[in-house]
């Protein structure tokens, strides 16, 4: 007579499928299975995605440099591209052993962030990048265009974005939203081009170098104002932030005066 089978998976399958145990174990199984095709797949996919997003961020960039009245001149004459640079944001200076192609890996350091005291994160973030790229234009010597990526926390979520200065690096020349997560219908309009053809030539700060910009919350009623989207009120209020938080001292400031002082 034979003894019993000690095969812990021949004693699984033989129990009946109304067992409790066998179900059970059965879903534990299927779950961890699933678990790992969607870990694999995520990782497998992410390099994909990165490459997706970083070419739809050129589309974006050249759109909206097209789109900036007399810089398709320009571009032209700088041979069709924008120079880049990365940046020490608290120095403003080029970045001396960090550059696009490893930009990324220094970014996956957290020792590369800085933490923003409450009273100083305008833009939500928490910390911010210590490296930012940033895209330039040049008229002979001088800046006569930059481009520089913000980021910020809006009311669905988190706001990217790509401001186009002009070379007086205080007169906007252009916004284009690359990502966000707000309502449909409502804040979700910050990606409409309408919305965003209010930005050309609002001004960022007063004769007095004050920071003055800000989304109103209806129609724009001064040189520093953008027209506000009805219903989007928060929304407004985290592109104003985001906008402030990164031409300001401890977002792109520095870079800004050091291309005001021709040292750029």
């Amino acid at each position: 007579m034979a003894g019993p089978d000690r095969n812990p998976w021949r004693r699984l399958l033989a129990l009946p499928n109304e067992s409790r145990a066998k179900t059970v174990l059965v879903a534990f199984l299927v779950s961890a299975v699933c678990a790992a095709l969607v870990s694999g797949a995520t990782v497998l996919l992410r390099p994909i995605q990165a490459a997706n997003r970083a070419a739809e961020e050129r589309a974006q960039i050249a759109a909206l440099v097209q789109g900036i009245p007399g810089m398709a001149d320009l571009l032209a004459q700088s041979g069709g591209t924008l120079s880049t640079a990365v940046i020490a944001l608290e120095s403003g200076r080029a970045a001396a052993d960090v550059t696009p192609a490893t930009l990324n890996a220094t970014l996956a350091d957290p020792a590369n962030w800085t933490a923003l005291a409450p009273g100083a994160d305008l833009a939500g973030l928490g910390q911010r990048p210590d490296y930012a790229q940033v895209f330039l234009l040049r008229d002979g010597d001088a800046v006569s265009l930059v481009l520089l990526p913000l980021s910020g926390r809006g009311y669905g979520g988190r706001i990217d974005a790509i401001l186009a200065l002009r070379g007086d690096m205080n007169t906007i020349a252009g916004l284009a939203v690359t990502q966000h997560s707000e309502t449909p219908g409502l804040g979700a309009r910050i990606e409409e081009r309408s919305w965003q053809a209010s930005f050309p030539g609002t001004e960022l700060r007063d004769g007095r170098g004050e920071m003055r910009f800000r989304v109103a919350r209806g129609p724009a009623s001064g040189v520093h104002e953008v027209d506000g989207i009805t219903g989007a009120t928060r929304t407004g209020s985290g592109v104003t932030g985001m906008v402030r938080f990164w031409l300001g001292p401890d977002g792109y400031g520095p870079f800004l005066d050091a291309i005001a002082r021709g040292e750029f």
